[in-house]
């Protein structure tokens, strides 16, 4: 069986689409990959391909506004919204899925399931985030989604960008990996692949904290609905989940398991693939069983 990612689109009830990468065996378990704010895809390439190797059928799926899907028309990129079209996209598959979402995938998970009156999902892996995020870290991401507007004159600049937010990650040999989460504007300069008004929702100078408090508490509420098996994977580097977050969120979901890798910041699958994709892996086989025992509709 070749893990050759096979590209899938979902047509959402508004008319928009949602693009994935599929590969696998197409009966086995689906495990529906969720990347967080500002990335795409194919974060989860490594991720995929160890799970497709061990028997699954992982669809990453790019978030609206985000690489290949479509753009929302008025620029709503609220939480809710994002959580309504993941609601969608399980709706159009085959059977239950496992889904496994970072940072905001993961936020999304919680709501579909929380809100769900029966479980919409197999089980959920949740990377590095839990209803209660650091601020500092969370604005420190956007900080660095919004540096640079102007975009990059060839990917070797991008590549120096990157290393300066995450100094602890080696490098790239090879600069021409970064392009797939890029595209190239109209006079030639590389931007990120997502819709620049996402910042417009994602603006620090937004932030209330009564507010913030009020959602932390309202996605605790929906986490303590969740009965499917459910994974919590931190990086211990995190300037986004802190230990107390993390152990907030065990306290609410009693029945949740808990790696804390090490050597890992936020970006836990980009950080430490193999102990990610190993922990993840093992997690999936104890709870759900091998691809070919996917639960039909």
């Amino acid at each position: 069986m070749s893990h050759t990612p096979r590209r899938r689109v979902f047509t959402l009830a508004s008319g928009r689409s949602v693009v994935a990468d599929e590969s696998g065996d197409p009966g086995a378990q689906p495990v529906v990959l969720l990347h967080g704010g500002g990335q795409t895809r194919h974060a989860w390439a490594g991720a995929a391909r160890s799970l497709a190797a061990a028997g699954y059928r992982p669809i990453a799926m790019d978030h609206r506004g985000h690489g290949e899907s479509d753009w929302h028309p008025s620029g709503d990129y609220s939480v809710d919204g994002f959580a309504g079209d993941l609601a969608e996209v399980i709706a159009q598959l085959e059977a239950p899925p496992v889904l496994v979402g970072a940072s905001l995938g993961g936020i999304c998970a919680i709501l579909v399931e929380g809100a769900a009156p029966s479980p919409v999902a197999r089980a959920i892996v949740l990377v590095d985030v839990t209803p209660r995020l650091e601020i500092p870290g969370v604005q420190r991401i956007i900080q660095f989604m919004a540096a640079r507007p102007d975009g990059f004159a060839d990917l070797d600049e991008v590549a120096e960008f990157v290393a300066s937010y995450m100094p602890h990650r080696a490098r790239p040999a090879d600069a021409r990996g970064l392009e797939k989460n890029l595209h190239a504007g109209a006079v030639g300069r590389y931007r990120w692949h997502w819709d620049p008004r996402l910042l417009e929702t994602w603006n620090p100078a937004r932030f209330d904290p009564v507010v913030a408090q009020r959602i932390v508490r309202e996605r605790l509420a929906l986490s303590r609905n969740i009965r499917v098996p459910l994974l919590l994977v931190r990086g211990r580097m995190s300037d986004v989940v802190s230990e107390e977050g993390a152990r907030e969120f065990l306290a609410a979901v009693p029945h949740a398991e808990y790696v804390d890798l090490a050597a890992a910041g936020h970006m836990v699958a980009g950080d430490k693939n193999d102990a990610f994709s190993g922990a993840v892996v093992g997690f999936i086989d104890r709870v759900v069983g091998p691809g070919a025992d996917a639960v039909r509709r």
